[in-house]
């Protein structure tokens, strides 16, 4: 009998060609957020133009972001089967403001004062300050706002920070560190200015606990360094670039293919 199939989630095709080049074991991959369905204890998945399913699969690679990917995880997590990163951890994690209320236990660094207002409301700041909603990231759903602002949705709010940005990255226990790039208040890894850089341990270690907590074995924190030193964590991501550095595509390929074998 041959093994039961492993799902990729998100992933592209360059991508998970490299993942199948290297195991034996059957693959099914999906770009799209598939349609999924639980039974008996079991996860199957469609097949994509069918009402037809693939399964009972053994365990799920996801790596990507959807608009509404939060009923996917509430289910991988009913489930409770292998998931990398771990479901519970991407239910934790994904929405902005419940994953931000849930560092501020478990970082070092996330004790500046947030702000927050319901939609259809207004909010005047006492000084530049930065509003986010929604659930995307690399700089979707930000706005640097300095008179009276007026919310559409749910709305954070954290004080406007100079500074330089960094993004720690772990997958399993190798840690980076990344000096962001950008030409204004608004900064990404994927900008071509950034680069790597010497990794702080202290924020290493700051990562390496909200990793444990989260149950994330892969997964990327933001910070502010400020000119005087201070440290200020922005937000935890479950599902990090891991493709611009080939240090970092290299170290997710063994990871994830060794995770794949034990499954």
């Amino acid at each position: 009998m041959s093994a039961a199939p492993i799902v990729l989630i998100g992933l592209e095709r360059p991508e998970v060609d490299e993942l199948r080049s290297r195991i034996s074991r059957p693959l099914i991959a999906f770009e799209i957020l598939p349609k999924i369905q639980l039974r008996g204890g079991e996860l199957f998945v469609g097949r994509l133009g069918t009402w037809d399913w693939n399964g009972p699969v053994a365990a799920v690679v996801f790596h990507g972001i959807y608009e509404n990917d939060l009923p996917t995880f509430a289910a991988l997590a009913l489930w409770g089967g292998p998931c990398l990163p771990s479901a519970h951890g991407m239910l934790d994690c994904r929405p902005r403001i419940p994953n931000l209320a849930r560092v501020r236990r478990v970082s070092r660094f996330a004790a500046l004062p947030r702000g927050y207002t319901d939609p259809g409301t207004t909010f005047t700041p006492d000084a530049p300050t930065v509003a986010k909603w929604g659930e995307w990231h690399c700089g979707e759903g930000k706005e640097l706002v300095a008179a009276t602002w007026t919310a559409t949705e749910p709305t954070l709010f954290e004080p406007f920070l100079s500074g330089h940005a960094v993004r720690v990255t772990a997958i399993g226990d190798q840690i980076w560190q990344f000096l962001m790039g950008g030409e204004n208040w608004k900064k990404t890894v994927h900008h071509s200015d950034t680069r790597l850089m010497p990794t702080d341990p202290v924020l290493a270690d700051d990562v390496r606990t909200m990793q444990d907590d989260f149950d994330l074995s892969v997964c990327a924190a933001d910070y502010i360094i400020r000119p005087d030193g201070s440290r200020h964590l922005l937000e935890l991501n479950h599902i990090p670039d891991v493709t611009a550095f080939p240090e970092v595509w290299a170290a997710y390929l063994t990871f994830t293919t060794h995770w794949m074998e034990k499954r």
